[in-house]
């Protein structure tokens, strides 16, 4: 079955500054998670600080285009993959996914 990795484009809000409030999205998160059972390879993580790696270089911060988390996930195809995540809380916070499938050597 292919592997999709989903990207988390934007803050989605950000971190909520209250515990409750990050414990609410955080259940989000895992009511996703339950609903998409064995489909997902790995819940992923937020991501924190970076590097951009260039051949003339390296900066701080992110490359182009931010990824602020990721999550893999396995699907019969592409369509399946986007019906998975079309539920995710992360959405509703007014982020963006983006479901790109792993090409197979």
């Amino acid at each position: 079955m292919p592997t999709f990795l989903i990207t988390y484009h934007g803050d989605g809000g950000g971190m909520p500054a209250s515990a409750e409030a990050r414990e609410q999205m955080m259940a989000a998160f895992q009511a996703w998670a339950a609903s998409v059972a064995d489909s997902m390879i790995d819940p992923g993580a937020p991501l924190g600080p970076a590097k951009a790696v260039t051949a003339s270089g390296v900066s701080d911060g992110s490359a182009d285009g931010r990824v602020s988390g990721y999550t893999l996930l396995s699907a019969d195809s592409i369509d399946a993959a986007v019906g998975l995540v079309q539920g995710h809380p992360f959405l509703s916070r007014g982020g963006t996914l983006q479901v790109s499938q792993a090409v197979s050597p």
